[in-house]
């Protein structure tokens, strides 16, 4: 198979576009710690609190990690993993009250968008242009 001419250049435009919903959705929820503790509260969550400072390391760190490609495989898994967390704890379109169920609906499956596209990075790498590849050139 031949790679396209944009192939060194698409995994990188695609960690950008993951890592800028990350990044600011994290530095929000430090902003506002909490309203989001009460957020995570409401979802019947034990330690909201410590649930806040684990959101805001994954969102902030993890997703700057995947962003400049640095232990790419590991960030893209973990921010997996928080993806289908969020959406099976706080997307729960199945039992939102009628006038929420759409949007509840719309984010749960984005959050599964979401962890599909990172599970490619996590299988395929970062791509040439990452920090990751830059420490394995000679």
């Amino acid at each position: 198979m031949t790679p396209t001419p944009y192939a060194s250049v698409a995994p990188l435009i695609g960690r950008l576009l993951i890592g800028i919903f990350f990044i600011p959705s994290g530095l929000q929820k430090l902003g506002g710690f909490s309203g989001t503790a009460a957020y995570i509260a409401s979802a019947g969550l034990p330690m909201p609190t410590v649930g806040v400072t684990i959101a805001i390391l994954v969102e902030v760190l993890v997703g700057a990690m995947l962003l400049i490609g640095w232990k790419t495989r590991w960030a893209a898994l973990i921010l997996a993993v928080f993806c289908l967390v969020t959406a099976f704890f706080f997307h729960k379109y199945w039992s939102a009250p009628a006038d929420q169920q759409m949007m509840q609906h719309i984010n749960f499956y984005k959050n599964c968008a979401i962890a599909g596209g990172l599970l490619f990075v996590y299988a395929f790498g970062p791509g040439r242009y990452s920090l990751d590849e830059r420490s394995r050139s000679p």
